[in-house]
């Protein structure tokens, strides 16, 4: 830029139009001198508008270019990430960055991922699925992170954000659940009922064009089609009422299991997830019934507490 303002001077300042008059009159060169000056002050703010212009434009492509990602940093046992239309085995390092790029864990098998900045970690248990909807940028610079999770159970350690503009969003098959700071766990039925229990912070449960905060030491569920239940103190109640259900069909006899356990929580039956109702009721399918029975039931809270109960028929 300097070397343009010398060269452009020098020209000015030597061109034909300025040798052409006689320099007996002080007067008429004074005023071509002052012609030629005007000039160069002219190109050198010309120059500096287009200098800082490109500055400007320089700051501005630099705030677009802040990537995000979400991280592995985490894996046990078989847990997958899709990238695009290509899956391969998660490996501790890899960036999940662009949307419908995802994590699925298997059975036994879990992940826990990074959120960029340390903005906090979402751990992730068995037969679970997440994907990124997006992650952008607020014009105050906060980050803006929307998740899906359609199944399995996730449990979030969010720091209180620093920007007003910054939002994490986990969407579910039932509804939406926004954080600004907190730690929460989700379940997810296979009908798509999700349990939510927050430990600390605020989460607020949106669905049906209703939006229900639940504070710390608090929890709900959502079921697909319907608005958030109330909030209830949160419990950690992994016991289970149940009894055996007997029918004879064709001189054949059979028996369900009938259970309810805490409206929140995940159940699984000889490692088969089921679904609860709104009082937390579920209903297995039935089988024959052989000499003894017993049927290993696993309960577990939105937060991970688990408890693995064996009933037995007589």
């Amino acid at each position: 830029i300097k070397k343009t303002i010398q060269l452009l001077t020098r020209t000015l300042l030597n061109s034909s139009s300025y040798t052409r008059f006689d320099n007996n009159s002080g007067k008429s060169l004074g005023k071509i001198r002052m012609n030629r000056l005007a000039q160069i002050a002219s190109v050198m703010l010309a120059v500096m508008f287009m200098l800082g212009g490109s500055q400007g434009r320089t700051q501005q492509s630099l705030q677009v270019r802040i990537e995000r990602w979400l991280e592995v940093k985490q894996v046990l046992g078989k847990v997958t990430r899709e990238q695009g239309s290509s899956s391969h085995f998660a490996r501790v390092g890899d960036r999940l960055r662009a949307v419908n790029d995802g994590i699925t864990t298997g059975k036994n098998s879990s992940a826990t991922l990074l959120v960029d900045t340390g903005i906090g970690t979402i751990s992730l248990t068995e037969n679970t699925q997440l994907k990124i909807q997006e992650l952008a940028m607020a014009p105050d610079n906060g980050r803006i992170t929307r998740l899906q999770v359609m199944s399995g159970r996730a449990l979030l350690r969010i720091r209180r954000f620093n920007h007003r503009g910054s939002r994490l969003e986990i969407r579910t098959p039932a509804g939406l659940s926004g954080v600004r700071g907190t730690e929460f766990g989700l379940n997810i039925q296979p009908s798509g009922k999700t349990g939510l229990a927050v430990r600390e912070g605020k989460v607020v449960s949106s669905a049906q064009g209703q939006a229900v905060a639940v504070l710390g030491g608090f929890q709900n569920f959502t079921i697909p089609g319907e608005a958030p239940s109330t909030p209830t103190p949160l419990t950690e109640d992994t016991r289970i009422q149940y009894r055996f259900q007997q029918v004879i069909e064709r001189r054949v006899r059979k028996v369900r299991l009938v259970g309810k356990v805490d409206p929140v929580n995940s159940v699984s039956v000889e490692g088969t997830p089921q679904s609860t109702n709104r009082e937390g009721v579920f209903i297995t399918d039935f089988k024959l019934l052989p000499n003894s029975l017993k049927i290993q039931v696993e309960v577990t809270t939105p937060l991970g507490k688990r408890e693995i109960h064996e009933l037995a028929y007589r």
